[in-house]
């Protein structure tokens, strides 16, 4: 993308009405505008960093083994009766009816519809275990919508439903969804730690919420470093071996990890390395049995003949929430610092003398290389407007060409993370943003 020819507006301002970095910060570098209370149009920057993530959290369900389906947004009232959830849902679910009166709503989660789909769908044991996911926007009515992203109302969310015979296959089913988001987290730049949690209006008796470390996070969180070395490699674990599943869980639920709501002093202070600090929710997992598929009239064929009632859990990550929060867990006074994982673009392209036949020769040449992984900068500012829109939209990697480099075919590389800088040839500059 060439900036003069794009949409990014930045601003030098602090808008008032933001009151954490990732708010003012997404603002400021022009990723989000809002267009109502909690509800956010994304411009074309954030929106590449949203498909980012979304690609990542697709690449980890679809190696658990899940299968991405595409449910609607608007769902019938009806269904959720049949589960019991309607009236007791509350005020955050936005109700509305069509033209014929028949009462809807929009979802604010799947399981009903997930389930009724399945009802529809399978009749033998022979059928299960399913692992089904979706990314979607979701719509839940925030009484004090705030914090930009962090807390709005329209949020896009993946969600996965499993649906097993037994107790025992959900469990494996919930390892599994345990796994894939520890590596997912990682993939993202962050480090998440799985704390045990309420169930809230979902149910069940049994949740992890992933939570990572930022100033601003809603929760005092406490938890054994021990967390931070663990291995959650393909060549560590394998999905299809049930012992590398309760190895896993076995490694994960012994250290201590526990948000203020469930924090143990007398536990904690048996903890060697202790962590502590505020953290950010970006999902959460829970296995809750037979609580949507027995009201809801879902069975199957057991081996035997006899109907049995599939077991089930579901498994949220906050895509659009995730945005903000990695910008929570990483900037500083400069802007944003992006992961190369999800940054919008690998890097920035900075022409210091647009005009300048070297320097424009250098950066077409790069902008051609990076094919689509660049924002050019061919504005005509000058070099210090560059330099802090760089900083504040936080590219990995800036590639800064000014006349008396580019007279000997040189280029300054910048590392946004580090602030470290090299003057190096075209191609080792291209090398490094590829494959650092």
């Amino acid at each position: 993308m060439r900036l003069t020819r794009s949409l990014v507006p930045t601003i030098k301002e602090i808008p008032s009405e933001a009151q954490i970095a990732s708010h003012r910060l997404m603002l400021r570098a022009g990723l989000v505008r809002q267009t109502s209370a909690g509800i956010y149009a994304w411009l074309p920057a954030g929106y590449r960093v949203l498909q980012n993530i979304a690609r990542i959290v697709r690449e980890e369900q679809d190696a658990s083994g899940a299968q991405e389906v595409l449910m609607p947004t608007l769902q019938s009232a009806d269904l959720w009766r049949q589960s019991g959830r309607y009236d007791g849902y509350g005020a955050e679910m936005l109700r509305l009816k069509d033209r014929h009166e028949r009462d809807l709503l929009y979802g604010p989660t799947n399981e009903e519809m997930i389930t009724d789909l399945l009802r529809q769908s399978i009749k033998s044991y022979r059928e299960l275990p399913q692992n089904l996911y979706h990314i979607q926007w979701k719509f839940r009515d925030e009484v004090r919508p705030r914090f930009g992203v962090m807390r709005g109302r329209e949020f896009l969310m993946k969600d996965a439903y499993s649906f097993d015979l037994d107790q025992a296959g959900a469990v494996i089913a919930y390892r599994k969804m345990m796994l894939a988001y520890m590596r997912t987290f990682r993939r993202l730049g962050v480090q998440a730690i799985p704390m045990a949690a309420d169930t809230g209006p979902i149910g069940g008796d049994l949740s992890h919420e992933f939570i990572i470390l930022a100033p601003t996070g809603e929760s005092q969180v406490y938890y054994d470093a021990a967390f931070e070395t663990i291995d959650t490699s393909p060549a560590a674990f394998s999905f299809d071996s049930e012992a590398d599943l309760e190895r896993f869980a076995t490694l994960m639920t012994t250290p201590y990890a526990a948000t203020d709501e469930k924090h143990d002093e007398a536990a904690w202070a048996k903890v060697t390395n202790k962590r502590e600090g505020r953290g950010i929710e970006v999902g959460q997992i829970f296995y809750f049995g037979t609580k949507y598929s027995d009201p809801m009239g879902l069975r199957v064929a057991g081996p035997d003949g006899a109907q049995v009632i599939p077991h089930m859990g579901s498994y949220g990550i906050g895509v659009s929430r995730l945005v903000g929060a990695l910008i929570e867990a990483h900037h500083d006074d400069a802007g944003i610092i992006w992961d190369d994982a999800v940054a919008p673009w690998k890097a920035a392209i900075l022409n210091l003398k647009m005009g300048d036949a070297a320097c424009n020769a250098i950066c077409e040449d790069i902008y051609a290389k990076l094919a689509g992984n660049a924002l050019y900068d061919d504005r005509d500012e000058r070099a210090g407007v560059k330099f802090n829109d760089a900083d504040l939209m936080g590219h990995p990697w800036q590639v800064i060409v000014g006349p008396r480099g580019a007279a000997k075919g040189m280029v300054e590389l910048k590392r946004r993370a580090t602030g470290e800088r090299m003057e190096v040839s075209v191609e080792d500059a291209i090398r490094k943003v590829f494959f650092l």
